[in-house]
């Protein structure tokens, strides 16, 4: 049998190790959430383990949400798409229970730091890279200098790194001189590393990240955080448009991209709106229950096939919600959404303020960039959802582990 206090150890080594390289590999985070799992399911003390789960309104939504994939695999034609879809789903029915009954709340700003820390290298190799000081490696270009991930991924967990060293900044203020002034640093490389990428659903996060962090600055006056967000926010947008010459490419092409859709399906927007309206036939077709896990490949060619056979097919809209609804209908769309509901539940409820406004903001920016993505099939940003919710929504103050 695994002593208790080896056990607790090992789980925190393993944590702060899975904090550090879920930004930068697949295999490396991977290999430790195997070696987290296995641990957990052989070392007993299961009543305990179950009792933890069940308390938490949060988990139960997250397996439910999961449960329904595969109820919805009783409905579907493709059951191998179906299967393959079930399997991305497995961290809301498992690794996320799992995380979230090891984690203790005395080693939360170890997690956090652990993670900052990863991106902390990728911040030195990306500018490395756009100043051609290394050779271009992995994903990485000087155009893009975004080595470990694509830059869809990369900019949307910039986006959180930065509210995360904004925040520890400007509301905790529990820093030292010298933290500060790393802090403070770290803060501006990573914006400006911002647009010098061409993530554009991870700029919108950052901009939607700074109004979360103005609003939770002045939290005692509504009135002059909307003023302050009114006009700091347009003041930054601009500022970047007129400095980065990829981000102003960016914001005009996705603008003529929409006012000119009919010229411009082939373009990354065009085929985001033509997903869009195909899968809205879909749901109007099957809006209780939907296709079922693994039929929207095969319903959305239908409808391209005799609509617009010249463009390509999808295996996914793009669009988490649109997704969900197409497979599960507003069933699952409700099942998905009240996920998010019980996490902001949790966070208003919290004494704690990192974890209060931590817990709020997350989910903001994950409703926000699910719109043009679906960012819960993704690994790195799967991941980094699972992980910190499994210390943000932990009832801390009703466990024995604190």
């Amino acid at each position: 049998m695994i002593k208790r206090f080896n056990l607790e150890q090992t789980y925190q080594f393993l944590l702060i190790s899975l904090a550090f390289f879920m930004p930068l590999t697949v295999f490396g985070g991977n290999l430790i959430i195997l070696l987290i799992v296995l641990l957990w399911l052989i070392s007993g003390n299961y009543k305990y383990k179950f009792n933890q789960i069940i308390q938490s309104k949060f988990l139960i939504a997250s397996i439910v949400f999961f449960g329904l994939h595969v109820v919805g695999l009783l409905w579907t034609n493709d059951l191998e798409w179906g299967v393959h879809i079930v399997r991305k789903m497995w961290y809301f029915l498992l690794l996320l229970p799992i995380l979230y009954s090891i984690v203790i709340k005395k080693n939360i700003y170890k997690y956090i730091g652990s993670f900052l820390l990863a991106i902390c290298l990728t911040e030195i190799l990306s500018f490395l890279v756009w100043f051609e000081i290394i050779e271009p490696f992995k994903n990485a270009s000087v155009y893009n200098p975004t080595p470990f991930m694509s830059h869809i991924t990369y900019n949307v967990i910039l986006a959180f790194a930065i509210y995360i060293v904004i925040h520890r900044l400007i509301i905790m203020r529990d820093l030292g001189k010298i933290q500060i002034f790393f802090y403070s640093f770290f803060a501006s490389a990573m914006s400006f590393n911002m647009f010098i990428t061409g993530g554009r659903a991870g700029q919108v996060a950052f901009f939607v990240m700074l109004g979360v962090l103005i609003f939770q600055f002045f939290s005692f006056s509504k009135i002059k955080a909307i003023l302050i967000t009114l006009f700091l926010i347009p003041i930054l947008f601009f500022s970047a448009y007129q400095i980065s010459p990829i981000f102003s490419e960016r914001v005009d092409s996705g603008f003529n991209d929409v006012t000119n859709y009919s010229e411009n399906k082939w373009s990354s927007v065009g085929y985001r709106m033509t997903f869009a309206i195909y899968s809205w036939e879909i749901i109007k077709k099957n809006p209780f229950l939907g296709v079922g896990t693994g039929d929207f490949p095969q319903e959305y060619k239908k409808i391209n096939m005799a609509k617009t056979p010249h463009m390509n097919n999808a295996t996914n809209p793009h669009n988490m919600y649109i997704l969900v609804t197409a497979q599960l209908g507003v069933l699952g769309l409700i099942s998905f959404l009240s996920i998010f509901y019980f996490q902001f539940q949790k966070a208003f409820n919290s004494t704690n303020r990192l974890l209060r406004d931590f817990g709020f903001a997350m989910p903001i920016m994950f409703l926000v960039i699910m719109l043009s993505d679906s960012y819960l099939l993704g690994h790195f940003t799967t991941l980094i959802y699972i992980f910190f919710s499994a210390f943000l929504y932990k009832d801390f103050e009703n466990t024995s582990i604190k």
